[in-house]
């Protein structure tokens, strides 16, 4: 008697999902989104005064790239994390929706500040109260100018949450 290998049916006759395929599918998600979740390629569109705070956060005594964001990237097509640093006014609005344009997905967006989250103290005419009147933020990092531990949390905040998201891979048939 030959031993025969045992197979596992991915998809069942049934047209239903076996055990197999979700726990197959779940582990997936679960290693991409670790995967993700620590490398952040982040591109940074500074604006005003937090980018004092912003290169504090990337300097030695905090290092960011111990927590996956690594250095920056100095084009939005090789990043998928758009850190908004600082006041942006209406006129600079279409550029900040071009260069979000361009990033690939996956692509998340840091609001850096109070006045990238709500426009701060320049509430005027030009300043525009707040980037997610252009784009979509995924997390906001207040104070004026926010402390390098702040960003730091909301660095990590950001990673769970990519980490909890659902991560489909799209698969061509050639």
């Amino acid at each position: 008697m030959s031993a025969q290998p045992r197979t596992i049916p991915i998809h069942p006759e049934g047209g239903g999902k076996s055990a197999a395929f979700e726990f197959l599918s779940t582990r997936k998600d679960e290693l991409v989104g670790w995967a993700r979740k620590f490398s952040l390629f982040p591109y940074p569109f500074v604006t005003a005064c937090c980018a004092m705070e912003f290169m504090a956060v990337s300097s030695t005594p905090y290092d960011t790239d111990r927590f996956g964001a690594a250095l920056p990237r100095f084009s939005p097509r090789q990043s998928d994390l758009l850190m908004v640093v600082g006041t942006v006014t209406h006129k600079q609005a279409p550029v900040l929706l071009k260069v979000y344009e361009q990033m690939c997905e996956p692509k998340w967006v840091m609001a850096f500040g109070v006045c990238a989250t709500s426009g701060g103290f320049y509430q005027n005419y030009a300043a525009l109260p707040g980037i997610d009147r252009v784009i979509p933020v995924d997390i906001y990092i207040p104070g004026c100018p926010p402390r390098p531990e702040t960003v730091i949390d909301g660095i990590m905040r950001l990673q769970d949450k990519i980490a909890r998201a659902k991560h489909p891979i799209i698969t061509k048939d050639f």
